[in-house]
């Protein structure tokens, strides 16, 4: 039987929901304030003791408000981080279930792939699939089916902000570990993603394929062509990123072709020679590296 007190609880909770129910963008934009600066950082019994134990109903609401507006951005980064609260509180896993099944897991990848998002909306949509990826291998299963991989990586190439880019990487590599059933999609997602212009993306993504390539028995012959037109890079950490990599793959079944790669990139063509003869700092980088790579040929035995 409920107490005096547990009653009172239970009806501030349907005149909580009843309000938001009844209330417009205005009004559940102030109810989601309230909510992030009261149970931020609870735990998943906090959250059901101070909703009486109905706090799935008030998920559920901002969930579907998020589904339902969040290509026109209104109060998008209130929902995620209203979101984030309960998928990141402690001890439970019923808020991620109820969350993937009642389709948030789509809108989010979805936000990631709307156009008019908000940078910092779609960095705060990576950390949620982030932490659903955590959660374990059939979560990681769920975003793969979900065409994640895709809008991740794609994420990751166009993003101009460093958090957005750092997110990106870092769920990748999450969604690549424990999941035998995606782990080449997501290699081979990678591979593609060394042509992308951004030098912190490529060296993002360089640092990323070497984590999953050290777990995997193969390498796959379509990354020896982009992996050493990474060291054309005038940025070095890309550079230094791609020597390491391919100090990794001597050991793969791609060392022939690698070897043979690397001996033709040692021969500078008439084009390359003119296209560099006007600017001695260019030339200078580009046969620094060139001879830097053969040193480590011959010190590596590749």
């Amino acid at each position: 039987m409920l107490t005096q007190d547990g009653q009172a609880n239970i009806g501030k909770v349907l005149s909580f929901l009843r309000e938001w129910d009844r209330g417009d963008t205005k009004a559940r934009g102030r109810m989601l304030n309230t909510f992030l600066s009261q149970n931020t950082g609870k735990t998943f019994y906090e959250l059901e003791l101070g909703f009486a134990q109905v706090a799935s109903l008030f998920l559920a609401r901002v969930t579907t408000w998020m589904r339902l507006t969040y290509m026109f951005g209104t109060f998008l980064g209130l929902q995620l981080k209203a979101v984030g609260v309960f998928l990141s509180a402690s001890s439970h896993d019923q808020y991620l279930k109820e969350f993937v099944e009642d389709g948030g897991v789509l809108t989010l990848l979805e936000i990631l792939d709307h156009s008019k998002s908000k940078e910092e909306d779609k960095t705060e949509a990576l950390c949620l699939l982030l932490t659903v990826s955590k959660s374990g291998r059939k979560y990681k299963e769920f975003i793969c089916d979900s065409n994640g991989v895709k809008a991740i990586a794609e994420s990751l190439a166009t993003s101009n902000t460093d958090d957005s880019q750092k997110t990106a990487r870092a769920l990748l590599e999450s969604l690549s570990h424990g999941n035998p059933k995606y782990q080449n999609q997501i290699y081979k997602s990678l591979i593609g993603l060394m042509t992308c212009t951004s030098p912190k993306a490529q060296h993002m993504v360089l640092y990323t394929l070497h984590t999953v390539q050290s777990n995997m028995k193969t390498a796959h012959q379509s990354i020896v062509e982009p992996l050493l037109n990474m060291l054309r890079s005038l940025h070095l950490e890309v550079q230094d990123a791609a020597l390491n990599l391919i100090l990794l793959l001597k050991s793969y079944d791609v060392r022939p072709a690698l070897l043979n790669a690397l001996v033709v990139l040692l021969r500078p063509s008439k084009e390359e020679i003119q296209q560099h003869q006007d600017t001695r700092m260019a030339e200078g980088n580009f046969l620094f590296h060139k001879y830097f790579v053969s040193l480590e040929i011959f010190r590596s035995k590749i």
